[in-house]
């Protein structure tokens, strides 16, 4: 990923894990997003939260997928407001998340980081999913984006 990424993350100020709800993160005792973000260069920040359950986008159309996610995300509460001028106004962020299918949750958290000053928004995945496949059986994927 730090070097299929390697374009992606030049210049950027820290890379952002996209977040899993509290609850799902319990029961999969893993949490994909922030195991990758470790391992890059910028620096990690867990500053989104995931403060509502969706449904599984697997089985959702692009449409649905989207209405899915209104409201899920929003900044971290501990994320003062030095802290957000430090890091996120005028800043370049990277969305780090293991998959990429029609990319609504990326653009969620690109959304509110855009609307909390972020100057520009990357994303960094280590898979696409196979749209064909999506809803009829587990996605196949290809290999690192």
């Amino acid at each position: 990923m730090l070097t299929a990424g390697d374009e992606l993350l030049q210049g950027a100020d820290s890379v952002v894990p996209v977040p899993l709800h509290p609850w799902r993160r319990g029961r999969e005792g893993f949490y994909q997003a922030v195991e990758l973000a470790r391992h890059l260069r910028p620096p990690m920040r867990c500053i989104l939260w995931r403060v509502r359950a969706t449904a599984p986008q697997t089985a959702l159309d692009a449409r649905a997928r989207r209405r899915n996610l209104d409201g899920a995300f929003r900044l971290s509460p501990f994320v003062t407001s030095r802290r957000r001028q430090q890091w996120l106004e005028g800043r370049t962020v990277v969305l780090i998340d293991d998959v990429r299918t029609t990319g609504a949750t990326l653009e969620a958290c690109a959304t509110l980081l855009k609307a909390v000053g972020v100057k520009e928004v990357r994303a960094l995945t280590v898979a696409k999913a196979d749209l064909h496949l999506v809803g009829r059986e587990r996605p196949r994927t290809e290999t690192a984006e």
